[in-house]
Parts: C-alpha cells; structure tokens; sequence
C-alpha cells in the first residue's frame, strides 16, 4: 500500500476524468482487495466489502475492545463514537450536532417515519421505487396512525427535473406531513433533483426525508447543499465501513419534531442525542469508520465518483442501442453514476441473473417490480474494464 499511496501522489495533478480511464491506476487499487476467484462480483450494491487496509484495521479495533473489555466500554466508547460521528459530519458537510452513527440505513429512515408526530388522516408521499423496508413502515403508519399514503412512480428515463418534481408536487395536499424521496434510486442507479424537490416541498410546508443508502461516498455532495430535514445512509456500501453502520442526519431544530425509536438518556428533545439509543453493539465497527474515510479520501472523493461513472458508462454505451436490450437508467451523466440496470427482452430477470452466474460466472441481482425488470449492475473500485467486456459480450449472446 506504500506504493499505492506513491503512485496517487504521482498521478495528483491529473483530472479525475482523465484518470478514470486509466485502467493500470485502478488495477493498482485492485491489488488491495483480496477477491473471491469464482465469480465477477457486480453485486458490490448490497454490501461494499473491504479492501484489505480497512479490513486489517477492523482486526486490530476488534482485538483492542475484546482486550480492553468492559473498561473500554465504561470509559472511552462513547467519546471514540462521537469522534467517529464529528469525521462523518466533516464528510457530509454538516454541523457535528446534526447527525449520528445508526446500523443501517432502514433503522435511520424508518426512525424518523416512526418518529413523525402523525395524526390520523395525515398524508406522506414516497415513490413505489423507494426501498421496501422504508414503503412496509409507511403501511404500518397506517395501520397504526391512520396514515394516507400517497405513492408516485418515477419514470426509469424522465424528460427533464421539472417531469419528477412535478409528480411529487401534484401529490402533496394541505394534509401532507412528509415526503419522502431517493437520492439515488437503488434499483436503477437514477440520481434524483432532491434540493429542487425539498425546495418545493417547503414551499408547501412539507418536509423532506431522503434516502441516501446508495449516495453516499458514491457521489461527491454537502448533504445541506440538499435542503432537506433528514437523511440517511448506510455506511457499509459505499464507503466501505465494516457491516453494522449508518447515518442519520437531522437539520438543526428538527429533533423535536420525532420520537425515538428507543428511550434514550438524552432529555433534551432538541439534541440529536435522544434519537440515538441502540443499545450495546459492535464498537469496533465504529473505529473503523476513521479508517474507512481516509481510505475514500485517499483515493479522492471526485476520482472515485469519476471512475464509477465511467465504469457504468462504459458497459452501458455499448448494449444501450441493442434491439434485444433494455437499460432501465437514464444515459444523461448528471442522472446516474456507478450503478446501471439492464434486461433481456423476453427473459425474466432471475432467469437472467441465473444464467449470468451458470454461464458467464458473473455475480449480479435481479429485480422484478415497480416498472424496473432487469439485473443490477453495481461495480466497485477493483472492476476492470475487461471484466465488464466480458459482461457486454454476455448479454450480446443473450439475445
């Protein structure tokens, strides 16, 4: 890793578009991952596993806490956790005292849609391709608060940002409480206009919830450049945290407005702090979020965003235009980055990931639903162009 560290500091004065190109750069970072030989592993969306670096470090965390034991816990846990929280602050571009380290994106978003203050007859708004998880505690909301659930469906190729603003705006009523939206749509890898529709949100008296799971650490961005009022991620995706943490950010004077999912020892409904509760967990996984952030950082917040979107590019320019194929994300660079979705005419999605994996040895995911047929691609740092060659040449004989 010394010559990694040598060759970014060579290669610093070039463009990050340009180095994204250049594939003896990431068959260097390549070299840091240990990979499994069975398969071309485009599944990385799930779960971004770590480099060696990081996972070496996590070791190191992991034997230090069962070390210390019950004294690290009772004496420096939460003080390392809050450091941990003021990096990822730093990262996201906003104030230490708006966000917290969760598990997971789930626990973040769905704190806050359990949290609301609802009444019954209250409305939300979300998109059928929002996450599951989040979409099945928006049901319970109306099972349990009598929560009218408005749900737009977001085109896979829109127009323009005024096509996707506009249908959440026909959606809100004086009755609606929140909305929530995808910053980047997880089945498709769409990027969504989210700072134009917070504004039009507040401008109705709404607020905004954004699910950041698959943005993350991909793209680079200020989550207060966004506007909105919440935001969470998972930090085991893109940012290569060990399994086990997530973000949820709260703007400033929004606590209050959402009850914990679990009491806390915070009585100070204005801090962050009293949404915060989880109980004993993994701290290791926390620690190693330090070492996480500077490996992204190392590496370069635009180079990384530069290479994942070439990659995904790269793949798709060359099957978009085929009779046989249909690419489920928008070819404008400004509405994706990394992740692509792609189907076989006349082959149902698990078919065709089945075949993938039988055939070609490529390793992907399929989704059937919410207008979206097709597998997802997702490839991380280590992907090679030649990797994905294989992949095009895969779906070209599909047809």
């Amino acid at each position: 890793w010394q010559s990694l560290e040598s060759l970014i500091k060579q290669t610093s004065d070039i463009p990050a578009e340009v180095l994204a190109k250049d594939e003896d750069f990431w068959e260097a970072i390549r070299g840091g991952y240990k990979l499994k030989p069975d398969y071309i592993n485009l599944e990385n969306g799930y779960y971004c596993f770590l480099p060696q670096e990081i996972l070496e470090k996590q070791i190191e965390h992991i034997r230090e806490v069962n070390y210390q034991g019950s004294y690290y816990m009772r004496t420096v846990q939460w003080d390392n956790k809050k450091k941990m929280a003021a990096k990822l602050a730093e990262l996201a571009g906003c104030l230490p005292e708006e966000l917290v380290i969760t598990r997971n994106t789930t626990e973040s978003l769905d704190l806050v849609i359990g949290g609301v203050h609802w009444k019954e007859g209250d409305e939300a708004v979300m998109a059928e391709q929002d996450y599951g998880s989040m979409l099945n505690m928006f049901k319970l909301m109306e099972k349990k608060h009598g929560v009218v659930n408005k749900i737009i469906s977001v085109p896979n190729h829109p127009a323009s940002d005024d096509e996707i603003v506009n249908l959440y705006a026909n959606a809100i009523t004086s009755k609606t409480r929140l909305l929530m939206v995808c910053h980047m749509i997880n089945i498709t890898g769409q990027i969504l206009p989210v700072r134009k529709i917070c504004d039009m949100a507040h401008s109705k008296g709404v607020e905004v919830l954004v699910d950041g799971a698959h943005a993350f650490a991909h793209i680079n961005f200020s989550i207060p450049d966004l506007g909105c009022d919440y935001y969470g991620a998972s930090l085991h995706k893109w940012l290569s945290v060990p399994l086990g943490a997530g973000i949820l950010y709260v703007k400033k004077g929004n606590a209050s407005h959402v009850w914990p999912l679990l009491a806390s020892g915070v009585t100070d409904q204005n801090d962050i702090g009293w949404l915060n509760q989880i109980g004993t967990h993994p701290v290791h996984t926390d620690l190693t979020i330090a070492d996480s952030i500077d490996f992204y950082l190392k590496i370069g917040r635009d180079r990384k965003e530069s290479r994942l979107r070439y990659l995904q590019s790269y793949w798709t320019s060359k099957v978009r235009n085929l009779p046989h194929i249909e690419v489920n994300t928008p070819a404008d660079p400004a509405r994706h980055c990394g992740i692509g979705n792609v189907g076989v005419k006349g082959m149902k999605p698990q078919v065709l990931a089945d075949t993938l994996l039988k055939n070609y040895k490529i390793y992907t995911v399929a989704i059937d639903g919410a207008g979206v047929h097709g597998c997802r691609i997702t490839p991380n740092l280590y992907t090679t162009t030649k990797e994905l060659d294989t992949f095009v040449e895969a779906l070209k004989k599909l047809g």
